[in-house]
């Protein structure tokens, strides 16, 4: 087996207890002492609630639409992207 694939990290889900400790799934064995990494994920219905409440996500994107269309209508743009088109 190549050097890589017996280093690269596992990643599974585990789920926090009741009492915060963080039950891992059965099918894994971890070592004294072993490093792990552990990432908090938000849940779902949380996240989508959160996006919801912030109107200014996508602001950015929605304030450039208009610089962009211009930029894009060119005749110089047009000549830019020529060479990537296929032949038609």
């Amino acid at each position: 087996m190549p050097y890589w694939l017996r280093t690269m990290p596992k990643t599974v889900e585990a789920i926090v207890g009741e009492d915060g400790s963080i039950q891992l799934p059965d099918s894994i064995s971890l070592k004294r002492d072993q490093r792990v990494l552990v990432a908090v994920l938000e849940e779902t219905d949380e996240a989508n609630r959160d996006l919801e409440a912030d109107s200014s996500v996508g602001e950015p994107a929605l304030l450039g639409e208009k610089a962009l269309a211009e930029d894009w209508t060119r005749d110089e743009e047009d000549e830019a992207w020529k060479p990537l088109q296929p032949d038609q």
